[in-house]
């Protein structure tokens, strides 16, 4: 069977896909990845075949990155605001709908959708007659029981929650009108036809139950599959710095923020320098932001280095709370520090605390140098962070995930 997958957005939205798609090929199926030009080499090492998509700009639009804003606070950011990135995604959303469309009609059986393409591949399967499967990352069908993933809101009763997870749908069917009437009129959908196809659609989502329980109030043919876990090159092993400073000396903690791009690198790179001297603990800090103020004989910058691979070597890792980088950290059995910045990131950070493996988030705009410290005095130093996050590691450790999705896909196709 000749699987599409199409998914769109930073690394985290698209390594996920690797393994799932290794997992399906394994399976007999031919399994080809609709992304980002500048994920061809990673989807290619997976195995998988690659189909690129003019995508750069609208992950610009849906991702936003933190900038600097006018507190004066050390960790300070803003983000796009959600009104920039309707704009930007209305923009280009004919463009997209027409390459999702094309690459739907690439010969695929089946099409596995991204929550981040969901609603114009819905429309091109519809259109063109083929079977889909959601593939989210997210928890985004509307629930009494939490409030949008996508704002940063607390919890504020069931009626409350579902009303704003109603308003969260507005606005992303506003960003992607365009394109959806588009295709409507390119593949002569019916609207009547494209709402009974989202009313009933099938979704798997991609984290574990034991991180975020299936909601009660949820349709039928939403389901929680468990973690997709990135595909792993099997020969690749660390560069001898680093190898050499993990043996040096007690674990370290890991500090990363993933493709976040802070407004000022230095000013937060001699931040997070001056935190880990504060708790008195070593570091390993992501490279691609931190620029030379955090290297020292106690704190080694790195490149990319394979998340399965260096957080069980760590004793505890800070990041953006990101879906991806929440899962490998939940894997490793490490206590975590979130430090959420936007959309979908204050979410995992809360799911974090809530699973009491992690003190408490720590919000990009009101990072400082000492509560980076005391966060990661607690986390490091109190057993039942890593006791509950060596708990929860082997919940998850015993899930299969793209097991369920390849069930899924197979029951889907028969029918």
């Amino acid at each position: 069977m000749h699987i599409l997958i199409a998914t769109a957005g930073s690394h985290g939205d698209v390594a996920p896909y690797t393994g799932l798609g290794a997992r399906l090929r394994q399976a007999g199926h031919r399994v080809v990845v609709a992304t980002h030009e500048r994920s061809a080499g990673m989807v290619r090492r997976s195995g998988l075949g690659f189909r690129p998509l003019p995508l750069d700009k609208y992950a610009a639009s849906g991702t936003g990155s933190p900038r600097g804003s006018e507190s004066g606070k050390e960790g300070a950011g803003t983000q796009l605001s959600k009104v920039e990135q309707i704009r930007l995604a209305r923009e280009l959303a004919p463009e997209m709908a027409d390459a999702v469309a094309e690459a739907c009609a690439s010969g695929a059986e089946v099409v596995l959708l991204s929550s981040s393409l969901a609603p114009l591949g819905l429309v091109a399967t519809a259109g063109l007659g083929l079977p889909g499967l959601g593939v989210f990352l997210q928890p985004l069908a509307p629930t009494r029981e939490f409030p949008p993933v996508i704002f940063d809101m607390p919890s504020m009763g069931p009626f409350t929650n579902r009303a704003a997870a109603r308003c969260a749908d507005s606005l992303l069917a506003r960003a992607f009108a365009p394109g959806v009437r588009h295709l409507q009129r390119q593949l002569r959908v019916p609207s009547a036809v494209l709402e009974r196809r989202r009313a009933t659609w099938p979704v798997q989502h991609g984290f574990s139950p034991v991180v975020v329980p299936r909601p009660v109030d949820w349709r039928p043919g939403l389901e929680v599959a468990g973690y997709w876990w990135p595909s792993e090159t099997p020969d690749w092993t660390p560069e001898p710095r680093l190898a050499d400073f993990l043996r040096s000396g007690p674990p370290p903690v890991y500090v990363g923020f993933g493709s976040m791009q802070p407004a000022d690198p230095e000013r937060l790179g001699r931040l997070v320098a001056r935190a880990l001297k504060l708790a008195g603990v070593r570091g390993v800090v992501q490279a691609s932001w931190a620029g030379p103020a955090v290297d020292g004989d106690d704190v080694l910058a790195v490149g990319e280095v394979p998340h399965a691979w260096l957080f069980p070597r760590m004793s505890a890792v800070v990041h953006h709370a990101g879906a991806g980088t929440t899962a490998a950290g939940l894997r490793a059995g490490v206590p975590a520090v979130p430090v959420p910045m936007m959309l979908d990131q204050p979410f995992w950070a809360e799911r974090l605390t809530a699973l009491r493996v992690s003190p408490g988030r720590l919000p990009f705009r009101r990072l400082s140098a000492e509560n980076l410290a005391e966060a990661l005095r607690k986390a490091v130093h109190d057993p039942r962070y890593r006791h509950r996050a060596r708990q929860v590691a082997t919940l998850i450790g015993a899930e299969d995930g793209a097991g369920r999705v390849l069930t899924a896909v197979e029951n889907l196709a028969g029918r």
